[in-house]
């Protein structure tokens, strides 16, 4: 048991022990300020828009079970002096769409950004479709963009009176720099005298890690960890620069993060991740495999030659049951992840059974993590 204990976490990951799934081992490693913390006021904005593409080829929304369609056409045409009202709109070149964009940080009016487009309505394609002028809104209802353009789509679909191929989703496109912004969100970055970090995954041990190193750096206490999320920078006195200046100076330190001891799960692919730190303690470990084989094999039943009767099927199944039970074994307590991986997949046993023997060990209480089942 001590040498299966032993081996490697490159032969673990190789394949060696597990055929039905994968467990991935995440360790803390060392990072830049800028990849594990969000800046305040750094931060994109979303809008939402809503429109019409036109100039489908016979791909666009049916009027008559898309009614919202019928009402926006409409409304167009009656806006450009063209009266329909009462008449029975017939056309399968248009469709409602539902326009998403992220206005990016610090965008000047004038500029441009990506839209995407998706369908709303039964519409089969909007290949070769044109966006026509649709505001983007924010969460406030105010208008930061105008968006209009062709639309460009990865996916196709082509049919014939026996047979469809489809490729991709072909009613979802984009627009490249398809959206002009009207409209800026002001934040003055460089006005700050002091400015939050937010840190994307919260944890004690590296929010006071990320304000030591900045402290180091700049040499006076510039830094206060305020929570396991956030770490307040004040402008030092004196300082030659500005807080973008000093953002700067601080974005490219490196520092140890650290995370607690968890064992993520995800039941439908049989994946396991691991943090460094999870312990067990010694505990005895017995599985059984239990498989059922069910095997159909009717047979056919002829009536004699001039007999009045009919063919008829009897049922002929052959049910096999194997139950294998593997001995009791002991997991011996671990100090670190690659023997408490190593001993349990010394047992033999794949990632589906081992997240049931998992949740079992934390049952006990001598597994020293937490364990989120996604």
């Amino acid at each position: 048991m001590k040498q299966m204990l032993r081996r490697t976490i490159a032969g673990l990951l190789l394949g060696t022990s597990l055929v039905f799934g994968t467990i991935a081992v995440a360790e803390a490693a060392s990072a830049r300020i800028k990849d594990i913390v969000d800046f305040e006021g750094v931060r994109e904005n979303q809008l939402v828009g809503y429109g019409l593409v036109v100039g489908l080829d016979g791909t666009g929304d049916s009027l008559n079970n898309a009614p919202f369609t019928r009402q926006s056409l409409q409304s167009m045409l009656e806006r450009m002096g063209v009266n329909t009202a009462g008449e029975t709109v017939r056309t399968d070149n248009v469709a409602a769409v539902m326009v998403t964009a992220n206005l990016p940080p610090f965008a000047t009016q004038g500029s441009r950004m990506d839209v995407t487009v998706s369908a709303l309505g039964d519409a089969n394609s909007l290949q070769g479709g044109t966006l026509l002028v649709t505001p983007l809104m924010g969460a406030d209802g105010d208008v930061y963009a105008i968006a209009q353009g062709a639309v460009s789509i990865n996916g196709f679909v082509a049919e014939g009176d026996a047979a469809t191929v489809k490729s991709g989703v072909p009613t979802t496109g984009r627009i490249s720099s398809g959206a002009l912004i009207e409209r800026e969100i002001a934040f003055q970055l460089a006005a700050q005298h002091s400015l939050r970090l937010a840190l994307r995954n919260p944890d004690f041990t590296t929010s006071r890690r990320v304000a030591l190193a900045i402290n180091d750096f700049i040499g006076v206490p510039t830094a206060i960890p305020e929570d396991p999320a956030t770490v307040r920078i004040t402008l030092p006195q004196n300082f030659n620069g500005n807080i973008v200046d000093l953002i700067t100076d601080i974005e490219q330190l490196v520092v140890d993060t650290d995370q607690p001891a968890k064992i993520v799960i995800d039941e439908d692919s049989g994946i396991i991740v691991m943090g460094k730190d999870v312990r067990v303690s010694k505990v005895a470990v017995a599985q059984s495999h239990l498989t059922v084989t069910i095997a159909e094999d009717p047979n056919v039943v002829q009536p004699a030659p001039f007999a009045a009767g009919q063919t008829a099927v009897e049922p002929n199944t052959d049910l096999d049951v194997l139950q294998s039970d593997s001995p009791l074994a002991v997991v011996e307590e671990s100090v670190t992840l690659q023997e408490l991986v190593d001993g349990l997949n010394a047992l033999g046993i794949g990632p589906r059974d081992l997240i049931s023997i998992l949740q079992a060990i934390k049952a006990t209480g001598a597994l020293q993590a937490e364990i989120e089942v996604l």
